[in-house]
Order: C-alpha cells, then sequence, then structure tokens
C-alpha cells in the first residue's frame, strides 16, 4: 500500500500542466522534498533509442531492461502499467505528483486558465491552480508563481508524517 502522498494535476490539454509541473518541482526541491513524477501518456511511444543496446534487448524480447549508470538508473517495461501501479513502484521520495489521470484515484488538483470555463471541478480536487480567480471552496493558486503551491504541498507532506508518527 503506498505511503507516499499522491497528487494528481489535472486539466484539459494546452492548460499548462508540464511548464507549471516544470517550474513546480525546483520549489519543492528547495523545500528539501525528494519528487517523484508518474506522466500519463495516451498515446503507445517509442521510449528507447532505436539501434542502443537496450533497444536490441526490447526488440530480441525481454519484457523488463534495466538500464543503470552511476548517476541515472531507467526500466524498460515492454507492456503497459495502470497507473497506481506505476506510483506503487517508485520508492524514496516525500511527494508523488501525476501528470494527467482526470479519474485516477488521487486528490486531484486543477490547472486552468483563462476564463476558467471549461474548468470542471472533479470531486476530489482539493486545489486548483489558474492565472485567473475562480470560484470554488478549494483554495486557488496562481499560475505563474510556484512558489505558494510548492509550501501548500510541503505542509501536506509534513501532516503525512507527522499521521504516520502517530501510528
Amino acid at each position: 500500500m503506498r505511503d507516499t502522498p499522491v497528487y494528481s494535476f489535472a486539466a484539459f490539454s494546452g492548460a499548462g500542466k508540464t511548464t507549471y509541473l516544470e517550474r513546480l518541482i525546483p520549489a519543492l526541491k528547495a523545500w528539501g522534498l525528494r519528487v517523484g513524477i508518474v506522466k500519463h501518456h495516451g498515446h503507445d511511444t517509442e521510449l528507447d533509442q532505436e539501434g542502443k543496446d537496450s533497444w536490441r534487448f526490447a526488440r530480441a524480447g525481454a519484457d523488463v531492461t534495466a538500464v543503470v549508470s552511476p548517476g541515472q538508473a531507467a526500466f524498460i517495461e515492454n507492456r503497459g502499467l495502470d497507473p497506481e501501479e506505476a506510483v506503487e513502484r517508485i520508492w524514496g521520495v516525500d511527494l508523488i505528483l501525476a501528470e494527467g489521470y482526470k479519474s485516477g484515484p488521487w486528490p486531484k488538483i486543477l490547472v486552468c486558465r483563462g476564463d476558467g470555463e471549461r474548468a470542471v471541478l472533479p470531486e476530489d480536487c482539493v486545489a486548483v491552480v489558474s492565472d485567473r480567480p475562480v470560484a470554488c471552496a478549494a483554495p486557488v493558486f496562481p499560475l505563474d508563481d510556484p512558489e505558494p503551491m510548492a509550501a501548500w504541498l510541503a505542509a501536506r507532506v509534513e501532516e503525512h508524517r507527522d499521521r504516520r508518527r502517530l501510528k
């Protein structure tokens, strides 16, 4: 069972999820947090490079290939995973952020830009990131400044740690 908090950044395509997360990660790192990411990708894409040894092993029939160096490691699986299974495989981090997965099992942080007309708050929406005011009960954070969201998520991680200590 996953003991690391997971939050899913959900939005329509083009709302700015990737750009926002790209700016949020360093802000979270400044809070001393180790961050994992699970990226939703709706299409089959070749993740490996043609001609490389790992690509050749996959073509030969390997179901999983691990590429390991002193500074990085990657597991390339030649099978699909449910996002929940991918999250379960991430360890050694304080927080996991999922990009996408509007219908996934994790609390949602909605990203919206413009007038927010297309912004549909999911039931499990715990926060909103927007470039405009959004009328909702959840806290709203600025799209152009990830620092307030980083502070809010760092507080959620600390609350999670406190609850674990009390168990």
